[in-house]
């Protein structure tokens, strides 16, 4: 089918809405799949749906103890690093259910070719509103435009998104290395793990706008008529919760690092660099100790990012 260009009432006359006019009906075609997405997003303890993503840190070496001497550095080991894994964003698809119409007068009308008014069909419907609506929902941007989908954040509070749960889906750690100290060197073989949190990422939803629109024209019986609000709406948002679920080429999906467009914040995970920080702690005459310590400067290990997809 294709593109048309819906009629209503101006109070007068009917006319053809202006371009500006579809727009304003598209972006309340976005407004109510933030009233009710049809692909939602959310915070469990473990084994969420989307791929995992990796912390790593530095901890001590093992610590290396003699009654004679201070052990030497080829005695103690080596920072080793511990993965907390974080696989907390679960995704879930609605079941939903494809518009009726089963008299061919459901959707707006048009003028058709020959200056005949027409109905619309379900695919000219798709093709003017709900299409162009999940476009912009599966955008990079997180404006009032993609209500209903998800983004990261670095804070748990921000204006014109709801936070999903005070649980982060991702923390960055590293090791605190004014924690690691000569006096905590403990007896030979253990090791030492003082993380501290660089930084936490949240999940939120982003909220939508309730936009003005001009109703539509459609066939009510034999005559035309202006949709009321609530009948339109109803139609916009059973159209674009179905498209976004079913329909090739336009169904929502979430993913980390995979296709699609980034959301939010980059989730970065950053550990320290050095080879290790030879320390050495007198206990007494009979007992000397040595470990090495995390040391080195951050640099970043890993880089994850929630993206929106549509396929």
């Amino acid at each position: 089918m294709a593109v048309r260009t819906p009629l209503y009432w101006d109070g007068t006359d009917i006319k053809e809405m202006s371009s500006a006019m579809v727009d304003q009906i598209v972006d309340q075609v976005v407004y109510q799949y933030s009233q009710n997405p049809s692909v939602t997003l959310s915070v469990v303890g473990s084994a969420g749906s989307l791929a995992s993503m990796d912390d790593t840190r530095k901890t001590s070496g093992t610590a290396a103890t003699s009654t004679t001497a201070y052990p030497t550095e080829a005695t103690t080991g080596e920072p080793g690093t511990v993965t907390v894994t974080y696989d907390k964003i679960d995704q879930t698809t609605a079941s939903t259910s494809q518009i009726t119409d089963t008299d061919s007068k459901a959707f707006p009308v048009y003028y058709d070719g020959s200056g005949s008014i027409q109905s619309m069909s379900l695919t000219d419907m798709q093709d003017t509103f709900f299409e162009p609506a999940i476009d912009l929902l599966t955008s990079g941007s997180t404006g009032t435009q993609q209500g209903g989908t998800y983004t990261i954040s670095t804070s748990s509070s921000v204006s014109g998104l709801t936070l999903v749960s005070a649980t982060p889906v991702f923390v960055d750690t590293r090791a605190n290395t004014a924690s690691f100290t000569a006096a905590n060197i403990g007896t030979s073989g253990t090791t030492q793990d003082f993380p501290q949190t660089i930084t936490s990422y949240y999940l939120h939803s982003i909220n939508g706008s309730d936009t003005a629109y001009t109703a539509p024209l459609y066939v009510n019986g034999t005559d035309l008529q202006t949709y009321t609000d609530a009948a339109f709406e109803t139609i916009l948002q059973n159209g674009v919760r179905h498209m976004a679920t079913s329909t090739s080429g336009y169904t929502i999906s979430y993913n980390i690092n995979g296709s699609g467009n980034n959301r939010g914040s980059a989730m970065t995970n950053t550990i320290l660099n050095g080879s290790g920080a030879y320390t050495q702690y007198f206990v007494n005459t009979d007992d000397y100790r040595a470990q090495e310590f995390p040391d080195g400067t951050a640099v970043t290990a890993n880089t994850y990012y929630l993206k929106i997809n549509k396929s």
